[in-house]
């Protein structure tokens, strides 16, 4: 069922929004889609900076398009008095002249999909804290990003099914993110993937040691490490 958002432009849209990315990775589905592109374009950086779940959605669909675009269909989300997206803004980023792709694979590993916390991003999460306290409210739980490096055997790995077995892990408070596979060597490509945590419930430690490197995953996943890990 496609989801509706309503005045984005206004303090109480962007609020709606971000209570709804509280627990979202992305506008629906568990990869980027279209549907992050029709919200995303009716957004600014400026607007977004307030909200800590919109900036952090907002940073990540950014760096994804300016890393490989986005190609996933999505459910069909509606933005109330938004222009339509154009198959251009959803495609592949332009391609450059040879010596400008090479650099930008270069950089690639340099490249932050979480973005970094600003100022304004500090201030609204202590005010929020703040209001918090102040009305009695218990405090929420902490939320985390993490970027894996999930490694199989050798070049022989059935990398799909690598993957699927992967995201076939679900726990309460697990939600699985954007991935690409990044070349190693050897004919061989590790999967790189994205993924959101509730501190409170889950543990990466665990969840790749009790996981992702037990059977029977460990037919395809030789190892697990963690790249990065923002919390949110």
């Amino acid at each position: 069922m496609a989801v509706t958002f309503y005045d984005l432009g206004s303090a109480a849209g962007l609020k709606k929004l971000d209570d709804y990315l509280l627990t979202r990775s992305y506008i629906s589905g568990y990869q980027a889609s279209k549907d992050d592109i029709t919200v995303h374009a009716a957004l600014s950086k400026a607007s977004s900076a307030e909200y800590v779940n919109v900036s952090r959605w907002y940073n990540h669909i950014e760096a994804l398009l300016r890393i490989s675009g986005v190609a996933g269909e999505g459910s069909g989300v509606v933005v109330e008095g938004a222009a339509p997206i154009t198959e251009e803004a959803v495609a592949t980023p332009p391609v450059g002249d040879s010596k400008a792709s090479a650099a930008d694979e270069d950089d690639d590993d340099d490249v932050d999909l979480f973005g970094e916390e600003t100022e304004e991003e500090k201030k609204a999460a202590e005010e929020r804290a703040a209001a918090v306290k102040a009305s009695g409210k218990k405090k929420e739980s902490g939320k985390s990003s993490v970027l894996l490096d999930v490694k199989p055997w050798d070049d022989e790995t059935d990398m799909k099914k690598l993957e699927e077995s992967v995201r076939g892990v679900q726990m309460e408070g697990l939600f699985w993110g954007a991935s690409k596979l990044v070349p190693v060597g050897y004919g061989i490509k590790k999967l790189q993937i994205m993924l959101t945590i509730v501190d409170d419930l889950v543990s990466v430690d665990t969840l790749i040691e009790e996981h992702l490197t037990e059977e029977p995953i460990n037919e395809y996943v030789q190892s697990c490490d963690i790249v990065a890990f923002n919390k949110i």
